[in-house]
């Protein structure tokens, strides 16, 4: 089994650098679902790690503009200028097929790793998406199977990861460490993705607060939980 951790900061990365994770994926504002980090931390966290960075414009759907497609081009040089070893990328058209974009995406990134994220998840159909996908020589795929849970998607999750040897399928959607062995064996795969986290306190403010997007009331931003990163990566699996 290997365990991709998604983290936002330098300590996440250590974390799981330390807990033995063969992955990271790099991004800001896990809150919004993942955004481009900053080429800082990039670098930061590519001296702890082996990093795959999310580069991913803004919130929202992946339906991009012609400015926000030429923005992760260039993103994507600079995560590789900053040590990145992956990219984590993305995008369809406005009627949920793979854009033709992302074969520029894999030319950016050529002899780096290609995963390609939970656009999937709304694509119009996870299966036709795949076969492009492998197609335009995407390392591997993200994905829940469609549904809120890794094992609540496990029967597409399954199909898919049969489907095409050219590319790897990585299960993602509420794994952790109590349920990691039975993600993978009701999905088949072999890469699970997760980011554990929690709530942390911060200084006093005031009547003014800046606290991070869902976090519980009096507390201040969330970061990588460390117990769980460990728990999940010494699962054992047959």
């Amino acid at each position: 089994m290997r365990v991709e951790i998604s983290v936002e900061s330098v300590a996440g990365a250590r974390v799981a650098a330390a807990a033995g994770a063969a992955r990271v994926e790099l991004c800001a504002g896990l809150s919004d679902g993942g955004l481009t980090p900053s080429a800082a931390l990039i670098e930061a966290a590519s001296a702890l790690a082996e990093v795959h960075v999310l580069v991913r414009p803004r919130p929202g759907d992946f339906h991009y503009t012609r400015d926000e497609l030429d923005l992760i081009v260039r993103d994507i040089a600079v995560a590789r200028e900053h040590g990145a070893t992956g990219v984590v990328v993305g995008a369809l058209t406005g009627d949920g097929r793979v854009d033709d974009r992302c074969a520029d995406f894999v030319a950016a990134a050529a002899g780096m790793q290609t995963t390609f994220h939970r656009a999937i998840d709304v694509s119009a159909d996870s299966r036709q998406a795949l076969d492009r996908l492998a197609a335009l020589g995407f390392t591997r795929v993200l994905t829940s199977g469609r549904r809120r849970s890794a094992l609540d998607g496990a029967p597409l999750i399954k199909d898919l990861a049969a489907r095409d040897d050219r590319i790897e399928v990585m299960a993602c959607g509420g794994v952790r460490a109590a349920n990691a062995a039975q993600v993978i064996a009701a999905t088949g795969v072999r890469d699970l993705h997760a980011a554990p986290r929690r709530p942390v306190g911060g200084a006093p403010g005031g009547d003014v607060s800046y606290a991070g997007a869902g976090v519980p009331p009096g507390l201040d931003h969330f970061e990588t939980d460390p117990d769980e990163v460990a728990a999940l990566c010494a699962v054992q699996t047959e």
